[in-house]
């Protein structure tokens, strides 16, 4: 793995004896000793540790105007100190990548997806040219579980303050901390834009609370996908529109048709009628029957025999808080009904499942 790239936190996920793989060429831990099960339920009962350096955080000196001209969301009313959820379109409404930024008042902080985070770059650069300046020295960690508020209390007391999607800025005896209060997990959390020069020792510090365990990427799988959260490149991608992924609550009403700045944006035409009059197919929350798990790119029928295909599934395991295995998948828009019966084809077996609201666990974020 010498020519994968590795985050500032190598040396640390090999002494904690993480089990390193390749994802999206950035040598990182899959799991550590604890193992994936019990790193997951950690995280849900005290507080978990994630290194997410390999993701892109980028500094966008532009005004809310051009960046609203490249994605469906309102950028303009976003006040000082927040961040949103956001996502670039490209020209038929597909999802380029989904995203975080915050308004910094002189600048937005973009964190974006590590797979796509130099493509991104690019993009980004192509429409606004300096005004986009990826950031190489700085690690991101996550704290995330019930007790991560008081563990990052130690460090900086004053994050007791912040909202979910609250951000600031705090002086540390690990230099100067760019926190927000958000996750992908579905628990109240953090995470924390540190120096490279100091990530170690933030991390240390962090893990030397007995609260604090690291986890891996595959309890990061197993979290997100309990919240109910997508992940770009499996349930959505450039093929797909927010519409169709079960994202429209991420297009504010401004820029929606009549809102005072609708549309402007790549793919306005398709989904704004998409906003208007639904979508074909969307994103919905299953539930197998039994205890196999259904997971990416298991065909969805609506018969134990014959019949076609009506959608797939998407991101799919067990639930080790809910105590059973969870989907999501890609499904034709009359099937998507909160109890619809369908059957998903594993190892050439049709078994059922059926539709279910998400997130599978309630999420407990300190709004």
């Amino acid at each position: 793995m010498g020519e994968l790239k590795q985050t500032a936190l190598i040396d640390l996920h090999l002494a904690l004896g993480g089990k390193m793989v390749n994802f999206a060429g950035w040598e990182m831990p899959v799991q550590y000793p604890l193992g994936v099960m019990k790193e997951h339920l950690h995280c849900r009962a005290a507080a978990g540790l994630f290194d997410v350096s390999h993701m892109g955080q980028l500094i966008v000196r532009a005004g809310a105007e051009a960046l609203e001209a490249l994605m469906p969301v309102d950028v303009a009313a976003l006040p000082e100190g927040r961040q949103r959820y956001g996502f670039l379109t490209n020209d038929h409404g597909g999802i380029i990548d989904d995203l975080m930024f915050t308004n910094r008042g002189d600048h937005y902080l973009f964190i974006v997806n590590a797979a796509n985070a130099e493509a991104d770059t690019k993009y980004l650069r192509k429409h606004l040219g300096d005004a986009v300046e990826p950031i190489y020295d700085r690690a991101l960690l996550a704290l995330q579980g019930p007790d991560a508020e008081d563990v990052l209390g130690t460090i900086a007391p004053d994050t007791s303050r912040l909202r979910f999607m609250d951000m600031g800025t705090f002086d540390t005896d690990f230099g100067t901390l760019w926190i927000s209060r958000s996750g992908y997990t579905g628990d109240d959390g953090f995470e924390i834009s540190v120096k490279n020069e100091h990530a170690n020792d933030l991390a240390r510090a962090l893990l030397s609370h007995e609260q604090v365990e690291p986890i891996g990427l595959g309890a990061r799988d197993s979290l997100r996908l309990e919240a109910g959260l997508p992940l770009h490149g499996s349930d959505m991608d450039a093929g797909l529109n927010p519409v169709e992924a079960s994202l429209s609550w991420a297009i504010q009403k401004v820029r929606r048709k009549g809102g005072a700045r609708a549309g402007g944006f790549p793919g306005e035409e398709q989904i704004l009628s998409a906003l208007v009059l639904g979508a074909e197919r969307c994103r919905v929350g299953l539930a197998p029957e039994g205890r196999a798990p259904m997971r990416r790119e298991v065909a969805l029928f609506t018969a134990n025999e014959g019949g076609d295909q009506i959608g797939v599934v998407t991101s799919g395991g067990f639930g080790p808080s809910v105590g059973a295995p969870v989907s999501m998948g890609i499904v034709a828009q009359k099937y998507s009904t909160r109890g619809t019966h369908l059957y998903g084809e594993v190892r050439g077996k049709r078994l059922p499942v059926s539709v279910v609201p998400m997130p599978f666990r309630p999420a407990t974020f300190k709004r």
